[in-house]
């Protein structure tokens, strides 16, 4: 394994650096304030338009994309970086690169199971930055992460399909620019095989009985940057049957297609959302003083420094290597490794993020410094994607089954 980064990943790293620190870093205050002026908290910031025109003048677009025909190319070894950076500002720079959850993932799905006229209709538009998407999983009632308790029906009528069930936590729904939901439900309830029951449609947002019915919020945040998280009713809303992706009964797997590179994705960004903690711990250790001597003079807070540096070189290396493994043997063949890094980042991210909240005292909890909104996401992050539960069941059963 040679996880040196070759001659465009430090090409597209020197590039992406410099437009964090001239465009992204100070946009992020300009943000806020245009967005408390706005009509709508989800309307878009004009600041947030022009970071997109900027990346994509720069070539700094749809860089997750591994299809060339579609994205930049890259592969998840030389993305890695590149999605680390990002996730040091993740209210902004994703979208600013057209990088952000769940459009990625979506996209992703779209390029590797929808035909011409869904990739037409869906997909283009979306990797052009013109429209916005969300998946449509979770459910209220049943425990989502065993995907085979979906309960949401999708019937076949005539030429149609009729949807009907509630979801919750939908990512990017309440954007006004979010048009599509891709829903996945029961197409087959009874079928002998549970994971062969599930199919996924793709529904307009304007269809006739899809309603948005509130916004979800994550630790008392509204997430308005990335569209929000959305409670979804679907009452009887019927699409053409041409909106099936792939085919009926196969929406468990796609999900799991879809999932996996989406994991990866959440902790590239998490070591980056971890570098902006240590950055911000070192500036305050440096420039605050207690008890006649700096912070940074005093032990305990060089015990967390030194612990959160380790730490964070430790998930780099994993997620590298299980971003190789993914271009060599496949999603599958890395699947331990990926179970691995969803378990450790997220709950190792929480707390150097946890460390930077208590060094800032009052500040890190407040609004003034981004520390708090990190740490709603990283500990958010313990959970989507499959909660760390379910991946230490499943990575234990593989690891046990050598034995029997």
């Amino acid at each position: 394994m040679d996880f040196a980064f070759d001659a465009r990943t430090e090409e597209l790293r020197a590039r992406l650096l410099a437009f964090m620190d001239e465009y992204v870093y100070p946009a992020e205050a300009v943000a806020r304030e245009q967005r408390a002026a706005l009509p709508s908290p989800w309307d878009t910031p004009p600041v947030v338009e022009e970071l997109k025109a900027e990346a994509r003048r720069q070539g700094l677009w749809n860089l997750f994309l591994p299809d060339a025909e579609y994205g930049a190319g890259l592969t998840n070894l030389q993305y890695a970086p590149l999605a680390e950076i990002t996730g040091r500002s993740p209210q902004l720079a994703p979208l600013a690169t057209n990088c952000a959850a769940p459009d990625t993932g979506n996209m992703e799905l779209l390029a590797q199971f929808g035909d011409e006229w869904q990739k037409k209709q869906w997909l283009e538009p979306l990797l052009a930055g013109e429209i916005r998407s969300a998946f449509a999983m979770t459910e209220p009632e049943v425990a989502s992460s065993d995907a085979t308790n979906i309960t949401t029906r999708i019937e076949r009528d005539g030429d149609e399909y009729v949807i009907t069930g509630r979801k919750w936590y939908i990512s990017g729904a309440m954007h006004p620019d979010c048009t599509i939901f891709i829903v996945m439900g029961k197409t087959d309830p009874d079928g002998p095989d549970p994971h062969r029951r599930q199919s996924m449609v793709l529904v307009p947002r304007d269809t006739p009985g899809v309603t948005v019915a509130r916004a979800m919020r994550v630790f008392g945040y509204e997430d308005h940057f990335h569209g929000g998280h959305a409670e979804v009713v679907f009452d009887h809303a019927r699409v053409p049957v041409s909106h099936l992706i792939g085919e009926e009964g196969g929406g468990f797997a796609i999900a799991q297609a879809r999932l996996g590179p989406g994991r990866i994705h959440h902790c590239m960004r998490l070591i980056g959302m971890a570098e902006r903690a240590i950055e911000l711990m070192c500036r305050r250790a440096v420039s605050r003083t207690a008890f006649g001597r700096t912070l940074g003079q005093q032990g305990v807070v060089q015990n967390w420094i030194a612990d959160a540096r380790v730490t964070v070189e430790q998930l780099r290396l994993l997620v590298l290597k299980t971003a190789w493994l993914m271009d060599t043997v496949g999603n599958r063949g890395a699947h331990t490794e990926i179970q691995a890094i969803k378990i450790a980042t997220p709950r190792a991210v929480v707390g150097i993020i946890d460390r930077a909240i208590q060094l800032y005292g009052a500040g890190g909890v407040s609004q003034d410094f981004p520390l708090a909104e990190l740490y709603a996401a990283a500990r958010t992050l313990m959970i989507a994607d499959g909660p760390d539960e379910v991946h230490q069941r499943s990575l234990a059963r593989r690891e046990l089954r050598k034995y029997l």
